[in-house]
This record gives structure tokens, C-alpha cells and sequence, in this order.
């Protein structure tokens, strides 16, 4: 399934152009991809990021110093300007090498694109570059432990004190935040707010006094995820992207570009998951089962239906941010559409991890060695369960679709 001759993506439909380019990125790989480098091949992703992470960062900045880093962003900024098409041809050829998962996608794909549409010329002049080059990493402070996917309500408080924003409170499930050097944070800045309103949006540093990580140790023993205890920690009064009171409508719009843009390159993890499912399954002979033939059938198309949306998505993500930046309005691919996006992926690997542990069979259901050494299948089954509720719950995303894109009516509040 993922080949370059059987997808039709690598065909004659493809322009001259765009083999050329997907030529160059192919051997750029297979030159690179070498050494230390190739140890690497295939590690990392989600419930593997502890896999080879220095020298996953050091790939990244090998990329960043060749140009391959932030491909759809405009040249002005660090980027190649690259067409929906050739990203589409990277992350494809990227699979297909089996090179390392990206350590600085956050930045690279959420933050950058935001920074873009609404940072001021100050800000993109200090914070693109770092994250071009790979030399500064993000993470994501949103979810709080009482404001999950019901992120309006967010505690985490700013007051800004003789130039400076001092930031405390709690957020959690942060992805990433024991290697990030900075953090873009939704904080409550105007006191008695409530809901949507009075939050901003914070770039802090995450290397200073006043910040705390914790990690958290997951069903799959491994730590992704954390606690980041803010206790006054600063940053400079600038460091805020769009104005006070300004931080719902930004934090929604990263939101959109996290299910759009960055999604693609996700896929690319998904499908070499399914590649190895099915191998699993010839191997076992699970795949003479016509029940699980079916559902590898299902696993399959359902990939390729979730591609065709982001890549349709991509497109106007990718043409929005050819826009001249400081419009002051979102951006308009990133809207409440791609709440389908996350429904849609969150619960296709959820299932396709139950798949590979029925493929498995009773042989699952244990682990390969003592205390506590999960297998791959095994892994992805046990880290899958999280991906229906990180980034807002399917729960969540089926209400925003309902409302903001059907028209139905709005759920009722406060009725239980």
C-alpha cells in the first residue's frame, strides 16, 4: 500500500515540476540518511518520543541547515514556499525512508503559521528563525486539569507587573514540555473573566525559575505528557500574540492549523503503521480471517479518505498563509470544519490500534519482557486510547460540528 508506484501519487498525473522535486527529496534522504542517522530510521512518534531524541534533534537541525524544515511557510520567513503538492511529496518520501519522527513539529507546525498570521514583525523576526533552524522547541500550554477539552475555562492567570507578564497556574497534558525551551500559553489576563473572555495568548520561556515539569507516567511507560507548574514565571510584555483579551480567537486558530497543516504529517506515521499491521497480520495468518481482512480493508480506506481531507484542507491553510500577514483576522481554512479532521484520525488509529492487537491475538496480551518491555503493536493500542481525547475530545469535536458547521442547535448549559 505505501509504495511509490502503487498510491498513484507518484504517477504520470504528477507534473514535471513535482517529480523533480520529488526526486530531489529522495535523494536527499537517501544521502543523508546515514550513520548516526541511519540508527535512527523508523524511531521516535507518539508513545516513542524517548526513542534516540538527541539525535532525532540533531536530524532535525541537519534538516533545518539544507533547507527541508517548514516547507509550506513563505521564504520571507524561513520557509520554501512550497506548493500543497510538494509538501504532500515530502511527507510522503519522508515515510517512505523511514527517517525519524520530527521533534520540532509543534513549533513548525502550530505556532510558526501562527506567528505568521497574527505575531507582529517583532515577534516573527525573533521566533520563526529559531524554529526554522531547529535551535528553539514549543510546547502546547492549553489543557488545565479542569479545563480539558472544556478549554474556556482555563485558571491559569497573567498580570502584567512593570513590563513583564507573570504567569501562574497549572496546565497539563503538555506534550514534549521537559524538552521545550518555550511555551505558548492561554492565560486568563483580565480578572474576572469568564469563559471565552479576557484570555491571552503568552509566549514564555520554559527554562527559568517559577517553571516547573512533571512528567507523567503513561500505560505505555513512557512520558510524553506532563504537568507544568507556572509560580510566577515571566516574560516580557511583548511576548503576547494579538491583543489582551484577544487569546480565544488565536488559541482557535492554531487549533485549526494543529488539524490541518500538521496532520498530513502525521498521516505519514499512520500509514507505515498500517504497512506493519498488515505484514503483522500475513504473518500470522490473521489475514485468512475474513472479519480482520475486512477490517484491514476498512483500515486502508478510511487512510486514504482521511488524506484526501487534509490535503484539501492544506490547500487553504496554504493559500491563507500566502496572505500578507498582520490582516488581524483569522485565517480562514483553520475553522470549525477542522474539528472533522481531528474526529476523523483520533478515532481511525484508536481502532487501528485495536486491530493490531486482535491481529496479535492472545499473544498481546503479553509483554515481550520483564518488568514492563511493550512490543510496537502493544504500544500503539495502549498509547491510541489517548488520541480520542487529547487536542479536544471526540465528544467535544461531534458538538462543534454539529453547531458550527451543521447549524443545529446549540447544546443546553448548566442543565444537569
Amino acid at each position: 500500500m505505501l509504495s511509490r508506484h502503487g498510491t498513484g501519487r507518484a504517477s504520470g498525473r504528477e507534473s514535471a515540476a513535482d517529480r523533480a522535486f520529488r526526486a530531489e527529496v529522495r535523494d536527499w534522504l537517501e544521502t543523508n540518511l546515514t550513520g548516526e542517522f541511519a540508527d535512527a530510521r523508523g524511531l521516535g512518534g507518539p508513545g516513542r518520543e524517548h526513542e534516540a531524541f538527541d539525535v532525532r534533534l540533531a536530524w532535525e537541525r541537519h534538516m533545518a541547515a539544507a533547507g527541508w524544515t517548514c516547507l509550506g511557510w513563505p521564504v520571507e520567513y524561513g520557509g520554501r514556499g512550497a506548493t500543497v503538492a510538494q509538501q504532500v511529496i515530502f511527507h510522503e518520501e519522508y515515510a517512505l525512508a523511514r527517517a525519524p519522527a520530527r521533534v520540532g513539529h509543534i513549533g513548525e507546525n502550530l505556532l510558526g503559521p501562527t506567528i505568521i498570521a497574527f505575531g507582529t514583525d517583532a515577534q516573527r523576526a525573533r521566533f520563526l528563525p529559531p524554529i526554522a533552524a531547529a535551535e528553539e522547541l514549543w510546547c502546547q500550554g492549553y489543557s488545565e486539569p479542569n479545563a480539558g477539552s472544556d478549554l474556556a475555562g482555563v485558571r491559569t492567570r497573567a498580570e502584567l507587573v512593570d513590563g513583564e507578564w507573570r504567569v501562574t497556574g497549572q496546565k497539563v497534558w503538555t506534550s514534549l514540555a521537559a524538552e521545550a525551551d518555550w511555551c505558548f500559553a492561554l492565560c486568563r489576563t483580565e480578572p474576572g473573566s469568564a469563559r471565552h473572555a479576557g484570555l491571552s495568548y503568552l509566549l514564555v520561556p520554559m527554562r527559568q525559575d517559577g517553571v516547573e515539569v512533571r512528567p507523567i507516567v503513561q500505560m505505555t511507560g513512557t512520558s510524553e505528557f506532563n504537568e507544568v507548574f507556572f509560580d510566577g514565571a515571566r516574560t516580557d510584555a511583548a511576548n503576547i500574540v494579538g491583543a489582551p483579551g484577544d487569546g480565544w480567537r488565536i488559541a482557535m486558530a492554531t487549533l485549526g492549523f494543529e488539524r490541518g497543516v500538521a496532520t498530513l504529517g502525521q498521516q505519514v506515521g499512520f500509514r507505515r503503521e498500517l504497512e506493519g499491521v498488515v505484514e503483522l497480520a500475513r504473518r500470522t495468518g490473521a489475514v485468512d480471517d475474513p472479519l480482520l481482512r475486512d477490517r484491514l480493508v476498512r483500515a486502508w480506506m478510511g487512510l486514504e479518505i482521511m488524506r484526501l481531507n487534509a490535503v484539501r484542507t492544506m490547500a487553504g491553510v496554504a493559500g491563507d498563509l500566502a496572505r500578507p500577514p498582520g490582516s488581524g483576522r483569522a485565517p480562514d481554512a483553520p475553522g470549525p470544519e477542522s474539528s472533522i479532521s481531528k474526529l476523523v484520525w483520533a478515532t481511525w488509529h484508536r481502532e487501528l490500534g485495536e486491530l493490531a492487537m486482535d491481529v496479535l491475538g492472545a499473544a498481546g496480551l503479553v509483554a515481550d519482557a520483564e518488568p514492563y518491555e511493550l512490543n510496537e503493536w502493544q504500544r500503539l493500542f495502549l498509547f491510541s486510547r489517548a488520541d480520542t481525547i487529547y487536542a479536544g475530545s471526540n465528544e467535544i469535536q461531534r458538538n462543534i460540528i454539529a453547531e458550527r458547521v451543521l447549524g443545529l442547535p446549540r447544546e443546553p448549559k448548566g442543565t444537569a
